[in-house]
């Protein structure tokens, strides 16, 4: 089974408290991408970089197993994001966004990957969301959406049309609220059923995340215990990818709700490897063994009688 992922691909600049690092691999599909190969290979990159991307990040995502033939090459400057983390590592500032190659691009999805069974249009624009699933020709397929705070404020309507389109739905709790018009997780978790998935999945950083599904099912995850947080960068988009990447893994399109919630506990790990260092490098290095070691680990602490 394959898997394709759709999104951003950037260079990142980023501060914390204690650090700095530059020139970094960043983007939602980057990250996503990554997080799918360590369950299915190849996973599909498809985005744009231009002129100046740094080729070893590239580099560095084949040797993994991800595919780039979806990857184009723009003579424009790639998309960059600079921002600054404050003391709780949940808060930040987005000093620069450079959108150069983002612009302009329109998403175009060779043949030979466009029939991939597991789709997923990670944050990007609701028009580019919708160009990607326009070219995906697999006649049985499971959709898993992203999307952020901006495309809810300016793009709502589009949106709407996503939703209509996707079996899955990853959003953070800020978002949820907004898009569902309530401050109750719980009630938002509903509403967006409502609007076309058929699973939605609410992410709590820190805390976990919330599954809901058909027939008022709901699921709360935790969270990998972390004393330390280098960089949260992309930890939502790792745990996008590594969701999509489990399920494809499986085989199949129709999930059931035990399923959906066995890719939340291992797109939880994931995230917690990302959060250990500035964008992939510790998610680079991880292993079957320590991914096997704290699922287990997480089982155990959620385990009562």
């Amino acid at each position: 089974m394959s898997i394709i992922i759709g999104g951003t691909i950037a260079i990142d600049n980023v501060s914390t408290p204690t650090a700095k690092a530059e020139n970094l691999l960043g983007g939602s599909a980057a990250y996503a991408s990554l997080s799918a190969s360590y369950f299915c290979k190849p996973a599909h990159l498809v985005g744009v970089v231009g002129h100046d991307y740094p080729e070893h990040h590239l580099s560095m995502l084949e040797d993994r197993g991800v595919s780039l033939t979806g990857v184009a090459r723009s003579d424009g400057e790639s998309f960059t994001w600079t921002g600054e983390y404050h003391e709780n590592m949940n808060d930040r500032t987005t000093h620069r966004v450079g959108l150069n190659v983002l612009e302009s691009w329109q998403v175009e999805i060779p043949a030979e990957i466009a029939g991939s069974r597991i789709v997923v249009p990670a944050n990007m624009s609701p028009d580019n969301q919708i160009q990607m699933l326009d070219q995906c020709t697999a006649e049985q397929k499971f959709v898993i959406a992203d999307t952020m705070d901006l495309w809810i404020e300016i793009a709502s309507e589009r949106l709407d049309e996503v939703m209509q389109r996707i079996d899955l739905l990853v959003i953070n709790e800020g978002e949820a609220r907004e898009y569902a018009g309530v401050n109750n997780l719980i009630l938002a978790g509903e509403k967006l059923l409502e609007k076309g998935p058929r699973y939605v999945v609410i992410k709590l950083g820190e805390f976990g995340a919330i599954l809901f599904g058909p027939n008022n099912a709901m699921f709360r995850s935790h969270a990998w215990p972390l004393r330390e947080i280098v960089d949260p960068t992309g930890a939502g988009d790792t745990f996008l990818g590594a969701m999509g990447g489990y399920l494809a893994s499986l085989g199949g399109t129709d999930f059931s709700f035990e399923q959906i919630r066995d890719a939340i506990l291992r797109g939880s790990i994931l995230a917690s490897f990302t959060c250990e260092d500035f964008s992939t490098r510790r998610l680079e290095t991880v292993t079957e063994q320590q991914i096997h070691e704290r699922l287990e680990g997480l089982k155990a602490m959620s385990h009562w009688d």
